[in-house]
C-alpha cells in the first residue's frame, strides 16, 4: 500500500508562513501533505496542540518559526524551543518523538520551506503510519498519551519551561547559579516523574488499586511508585480509601 502521511504544520504568521507563501507563488514543488495552521508565534504552540494532533490521526507534526534573533515578539522561537525539547522527551515514553519536529525558516527562504517539507515527509513516510490511527490502535497508548498531555501541562513543567533562561542565567537570593546541564537534569527527572505520577492518577480513576497493583500495571519497581503515591498525597491527588488485608488501597480524589 502507497502510504501517504497526514502531516500537520503550525507556522508563524512573520516568517514561516511567509516562506511558503513565496514557495507557492514562486512554483517551488513539495509534497502536498502538509495542512497548515497560521500561529501569530511559534511560542504560540502549545503542547497540547501537538499531543491533540496525534489523537486525531496525525502522523508526523512540524512547528515552523524564525530563525534565532529574528523573532517578531522578541524571545517566542526561545520558548518554542523549550516547549519543543520537553514535547519530544515526552514523546519518547510512547516512541513517536521522531514524529515532531521544530526547523526555523524566514520569510524569503521559499526553497527551504520546500526542502523541509520534503525531508520531513519523506521522513514520516520510512516511519510508517501513527500507531494512534483507528485501524492500528495500540492497547494502552492513548492512555500513556493521555499522561504525557497531563504532566506536560502541569504547573510544575509549565514553571520549568518559563523559568529556564533565568535559572541559568540569573543568580538566586542566595547567590547561587544553576549551570546549564544541572538544569537540564532536574527537567528531565521532572518529565520522567510528572509523567509516572499522571499514569498513576489515570489508574486510579475507575477503582481503588493497592501500590503493587500499580507497579504490575505500570511495570515499575513498587517502591518508585509508593514514592510517587506520597508526592500525589501531599498534593491531594491521591487518597487512602481503605486498607484490605493489612494493605492500603489508593483512590483518586482528583475526579468527581
Amino acid at each position: 500500500m502507497n502510504f501517504e502521511p497526514k502531516i500537520l504544520g503550525f507556522l508563524c504568521n512573520w516568517c514561516s508562513y511567509a516562506g511558503a507563501d513565496l514557495a507557492g507563488v514562486s512554483r517551488i514543488q513539495y509534497p502536498p501533505n502538509l495542512r497548515v495552521i497560521r500561529v501569530m508565534c511559534s511560542g504560540r504552540v502549545d503542547p497540547e496542540f501537538i499531543f491533540e494532533g496525534f489523537k486525531v490521526g496525525c502522523d508526523g507534526i512540524i512547528i515552523m518559526g524564525c530563525h534565532p534573533g529574528d523573532c517578531h515578539y522578541l524571545e517566542g522561537n526561545y520558548e518554542a524551543e523549550m516547549k519543543y525539547e520537553m514535547i519530544a522527551q515526552f514523546l519518547k515514553f510512547i516512541d513517536f518523538d521522531k514524529r515532531v519536529r521544530l526547523e526555523w525558516v524566514s520569510a524569503s527562504e521559499g526553497n527551504r520551506f520546500a526542502e523541509v517539507v520534503t525531508e520531513f515527509t519523506e521522513h514520516i513516510k520510512n516511519l510508517g503510519p501513527s500507531p494512534l490511527r483507528a485501524e492500528l490502535l495500540e492497547d494502552d497508548i492513548l492512555e500513556k498519551l493521555e499522561a504525557i498531555e497531563m504532566a506536560a501541562g502541569s504547573y510544575r513543567m509549565r514553571a520549568l519551561v518559563g523559568r529556564e533562561r533565568k535559572l541559568i542565567e540569573q543568580k538566586n537570593v542566595y547567590g547561587e547559579q544553576l549551570s546549564k546541564e544541572k538544569f537540564e537534569e532536574i527537567f528531565s527527572n521532572a518529565i520522567r516523574d510528572e509523567y509516572v505520577r499522571n499514569r498513576i492518577l489515570l489508574s486510579l480513576k475507575n477503582d481503588p488499586k493497592s501500590v503493587k497493583d500499580i507497579a504490575k500495571q505500570l511495570k515499575a519497581d513498587p517502591s518508585e511508585i509508593l514514592d510517587h503515591i506520597l508526592i500525589l498525597k501531599q498534593r491531594a491527588q491521591v487518597a487512602m480509601g481503605s486498607i484490605i488485608e493489612n494493605t492500603p488501597f489508593y483512590v483518586n480524589v482528583t475526579e468527581g
